[in-house]
């Protein structure tokens, strides 16, 4: 009896030591097998954090590329803004330039001398349209002298200052001016009718040689407030109303009245 619980424990002893011999060998050594099972519970651990740990590294990175970036677009949006400005400057000049030229191309205003001004206020209204310029009595403006741009006839200067004068507009209801087209043959009166509205011309018997797109100009008649020979505006609309004898003409000025930046006054006088 005692002989075979010594053989189950001999047989129990050799299962369990064979088993342990197994083990390690697999394991490769009792230290090694311990590293192996603490590495086989550590890892899913270590291998949280560095997922966690990873995006926040990217996103302080992306930070400083962010202001790197940044800092890039705002130097391009200056030396843009730069470009810019240089380019609108130069398309200012270029239509400074234009205006000056158009101005100086009136032939009358060449014979006659100018001095060319400034627009500095504009100040039309329904009824009246008067401009202000940076030229007065100190450069020899005075009242009554005609005033060009952009190749016709602006107005007239109707008050001085020594620095300063103030211009009537030919569209300007109190406006006045007497005129002539073709031959010369027929003189008319051009009065202004207010702002953006045509000029009106009276008086024009329907036998007079008159189309649309012809051009009138100043006919300098002894008296008048202007030299001859300064264009007024070109026939836009011609109508004869039944039963009368005499054209309904209306008129656009050829100054643009609207975008008025420089003008010549042109040096002379009505009594002269």
């Amino acid at each position: 009896m005692a002989s075979d619980r010594a053989r189950r424990r001999l047989f129990l002893t050799g299962i369990v030591g064979t088993l342990l011999i197994i083990t390690v060998y697999v394991t490769g050594g009792v230290v090694a097998g311990a590293k192996s099972v603490a590495h086989a519970v550590v890892y899913p651990f270590s291998w949280a954090a560095d997922f966690v740990a990873r995006p926040v590294g990217h996103v302080f990175a992306g930070i400083a590329n962010y202001s790197d970036v940044e800092a890039q677009n705002q130097k391009l949006r200056y030396l843009l803004g730069q470009a810019t400005q240089r380019e609108n400057d130069n398309a200012v000049a270029a239509q400074q330039l234009r205006r000056l030229t158009l101005a100086l191309h009136v032939p009358i205003a060449a014979s006659l001398g100018t001095v060319v001004a400034q627009v500095t206020v504009i100040s039309p209204t329904n009824f009246s349209a008067t401009v202000t310029i940076d030229k007065g009595q100190n450069d020899g403006v005075m009242n009554g002298m005609p005033v060009v741009a952009d190749g016709g006839l602006a107005g007239r200067i109707v008050a001085t200052t020594p620095n300063s004068a103030t211009v009537r507009l030919i569209s300007d209801t109190g406006s006045v001016v007497g005129a002539t087209f073709g031959t010369g043959a027929t003189p008319v009166l051009i009065s202004g009718e207010g702002l953006n509205n045509p000029l009106n011309v009276s008086s024009i018997p329907d036998t007079a040689s008159l189309q649309v797109g012809n051009l009138m100009s100043t006919n300098g008649l002894q008296g008048g407030l202007f030299p001859p020979g300064i264009a007024v505006g070109r026939v836009t609309k011609l109508l004869i109303n039944p039963g009368s004898s005499s054209y309904a003409v209306s008129l656009a000025p050829t100054a643009n009245l609207n975008a008025l930046a420089y003008v010549d006054v042109v040096l002379w006088e009505p009594s002269t």
